[in-house]
């Protein structure tokens, strides 16, 4: 009896400890998770509206899917604990509506290349400032309705699942964006084959579309375990643990972001250059100003006192 009872403490000790290390390693992602979100978002937005060139409607639109993974790192990351309904009812729609203005932005960002692209001539006076900032705000405010308005109207939200009524729009989707990755394959082989003499898409365009279909992946790939959690929710099965695992992934889209432009734009590069070297010149020149002063003073000291 003795040694059972010494046997299955130790295995208790185990598993508390076990729990503990997990519980640990949670808190540690997270903390870490929201440092990469808010730093990389944070210079991601200094570099938009602080650099001049990048004073632009891509950029407006770029800027607007910073500050929504902004969010999600300031608000929807370190309130995601268990503390009840309260908090779930701010944090949930915050987030839905953050994952649905990210999703209206890559789809912004996505029409925007097209156009530039496909009517290089007609991209200044279709694509303007004020434009890209009334479609910034409206895909804000109907995503936040989207993310609202079923908690308000409807408090005790029941789910019916038909797949054959809710999946078959995600098939013309794919459908829709493999027929227009061919295509635009096709009018780049085309481009080739056409002499020196004709017009181009410059090196610029071409990063930039390349860009925003790294983002579009990268957010696809983060939103599929969410996608299925879903789907096997409506369907019947309990997936604590995955959901737990699903959750992240998709927050975790959040920091990606400003690691993707880092990597394959240049022109974020030589922003983001430019912005730490005007202040660290600044700094510099404020520094010396302030010894010349310095100096100033002692001379006119040593002056009065000869």
């Amino acid at each position: 009896m003795l040694g059972n009872s010494s046997s299955n403490r130790d295995a208790n000790s185990t598993d508390c400890r076990l729990a503990l290390a997990g519980v640990v390693c949670q808190l540690f992602f997270m903390v870490l998770l929201i440092i990469a979100i808010t730093l990389g978002n944070l210079v991601s937005l200094l570099v938009f509206f602080c650099v001049r060139q990048f004073r632009t409607p891509q950029s407006y639109l770029k800027a607007s899917l910073a500050l929504a993974d902004l969010a999600v790192g300031l608000i929807v990351v370190p309130y995601s604990s268990p503390a009840g309904w309260s908090v779930c009812l701010i944090t949930g729609p915050i987030f839905a509506g953050c994952t649905f203005v990210s999703i209206s932005t890559i789809f912004l960002l996505s029409v925007e290349r097209t156009i530039t692209v496909l009517k290089p001539l007609h991209r200044k006076a279709v694509i303007t400032k004020r434009r890209i900032t009334w479609l910034i705000l409206g895909s804000w405010i109907l995503s936040f309705s989207l993310a609202v308005i079923p908690l308000l109207s409807v408090p005790n939200i029941t789910f019916e699942y038909n797949p054959c009524s809710k999946m078959w729009g995600t098939f013309v989707v794919n459908t829709i964006t493999f027929a227009t990755l061919r295509q635009y394959r096709k009018m780049r082989k085309q481009l080739r084959e056409e002499p020196q003499g004709t017009q181009r898409l410059s090196y610029s365009d071409v990063t930039a579309a390349r860009t925003i279909g790294i983002l579009t992946f990268a957010f696809s790939v983060s939103f599929v375990p969410i996608a299925v959690f879903v789907v096997g929710t409506v369907v019947g099965y309990e997936w604590c643990q995955f959901s737990f695992y699903a959750f992240w992934i998709l927050a975790s889209n959040s920091c990606w972001n400003v690691a993707i432009y880092s990597v394959w734009d240049p022109k974020f590069r030589q922003g983001m250059r430019e912005m730490f070297c005007k202040q660290k010149l600044r700094a510099d020149s404020q520094q010396y100003s302030i010894l010349v002063r310095i100096k100033i003073s002692q001379f006119n000291g040593w002056m009065l006192l000869g």
